[in-house]
């Protein structure tokens, strides 16, 4: 892994978790209480000794940057010439915006060269798995492939959302088409399922730099890895297919794009359940984070009817349960929930302070919100869309800008600096 970069993609306008992605970026959204989306990436980095990493950032990456200037600077040792690095457009070998995932790459052509590394990894900041690349890196090398694509199984009717890899049996790349209606290939391997392409890339740098320039050069172009640059090269390098070995270690593999609110949320709930499906407790493969200096939550009063308890949920640091019932949820840090309230289902960010005798359910209640005593989120769609984000499917989103709220007064929930 010392003569591999990795690249990974964070600069995408995350619209489909609006309102989530209102204020930040999609990378920066929170997950699991404690964690951004990113930390997943990079933790799964971190874990296969890759240390070489820069992040391609663009859309209101202000609160991303500084998580990762403060929680990830002091993982990698600068001195070993260790790095994780943020690289905003600098234009200088375009004068736009990143115009499709190729492009950001190859706006950032100089920075890779001057690293020189013998392979490239391509990452993306929005997805929520555990995978150890440097097992793809050595399947890669002993190939002799010029680029490899890491896939996993889907169902045929789940192929719209992504780039379908057609498969030979010797695992050699032999079709590529990006997020097609339908398909009738399907996986030598699992007759009933379609190779899914999971956006993770592994390109022999030699391979790469000469795909970005000449990409760069077609007006045609969309300047996308999955619509013009995999495809492109078929016939031309050896492309093969990684199958996805989960360091989740569960029986199902474990791999969410949390692109969506939907999506997001049931990521979310993924983790608070009595068996998480996606286990965030492995001591052998830690999810690191930025950390914050926060007490350890706390749990108060056991009267009838008053009962301060957490159940089958997820608490981080600083929150207070004080008499309230709290169920299937994601607590955030700094979260207090007051006597006779009841949370169910519900995704509750930082900062947030939850009154008396508030009924929640099925919501995620944005950062610094503060919610007036006997307020009732999701049991009427009708009502909640009177003042709330409310998605398709019934998922509530309250944010801070909504006129029926006030920013909280007590200290204890002011928005902490540099958070």
């Amino acid at each position: 892994m010392r003569d591999t970069l990795g690249v990974l993609l964070a600069g995408g306008a995350g619209e489909r978790l609006f309102p989530l992605t209102r204020d930040r970026a999609k990378p920066a959204v929170p997950f699991a209480g404690q964690y951004r989306i990113i930390d997943i990436t990079l933790s799964n980095c971190i874990n296969s000794d890759l240390r070489h990493i820069y992040i391609l950032t663009q859309y209101k990456a202000l609160s991303l940057n500084r998580h990762i200037r403060e929680g990830w600077g002091p993982v990698v040792a600068n001195e070993l010439g260790e790095f994780i690095e943020i690289l905003p457009p600098m234009q200088r070998v375009s004068k736009s915006w990143y115009q499709g995932t190729a492009d950001a790459v190859y706006q950032n052509i100089y920075s890779i060269g001057s690293e020189e590394p013998k392979y490239v990894i391509i990452l993306s900041g929005d997805h929520i798995y555990k995978m150890n690349y440097e097992l793809m890196l050595e399947q890669h090398i002993n190939t002799g492939a010029d680029v490899t694509i890491a896939t996993l199984p889907v169902q045929p009717e789940e192929v719209s959302a992504f780039g379908v890899v057609e498969v030979a049996l010797n695992g050699e790349v032999i079709g590529f088409v990006e997020k097609p209606k339908e398909t009738s290939l399907r996986s030598p391997f699992m007759p009933d399922m379609v190779d899914a392409s999971m956006g993770i890339y592994i390109f022999n740098t030699d391979v790469l730099i000469p795909e970005l320039r000449r990409d760069a050069e077609d007006p045609d172009s969309k300047h996308d890895f999955g619509h013009n640059i995999l495809p492109g090269i078929l016939g031309r390098c050896k492309m093969m297919a990684y199958n996805f070995v989960d360091e989740n270690k569960q029986n199902a593999l474990y791999w969410r794009d949390v692109g969506t609110l939907d999506a997001y949320y049931e990521a979310n709930m993924d983790v608070a359940g009595v068996s998480p499906v996606f286990n965030l407790y492995d001591k052998s493969w830690p999810i690191r984070s930025r950390s914050y200096q926060y007490p350890p939550a706390k749990f108060v009063f056991g009267e009838p009817g008053r009962t301060g308890m957490a159940i089958n949920s997820i608490v981080a640091a600083g929150s207070i349960v004080s008499g309230a019932v709290v169920r299937n949820s994601v607590l955030s840090q700094d979260v207090r929930v007051n006597s006779y309230a009841d949370v169910d289902s519900s995704i509750i960010f930082s900062h947030v302070n939850i009154g008396r005798h508030c009924r929640i359910r099925h919501a995620i209640i944005d950062r610094d919100v503060h919610i007036p005593d006997g307020t009732v989120i999701g049991y009427d769609a009708n009502e909640d869309k009177k003042n709330y984000f409310v998605t398709p499917s019934g998922l509530t989103v309250v944010t801070r800008d909504y006129s029926a709220y006030e920013n909280p007064v007590s200290p204890q929930f002011l928005r902490q600096p540099g958070s």
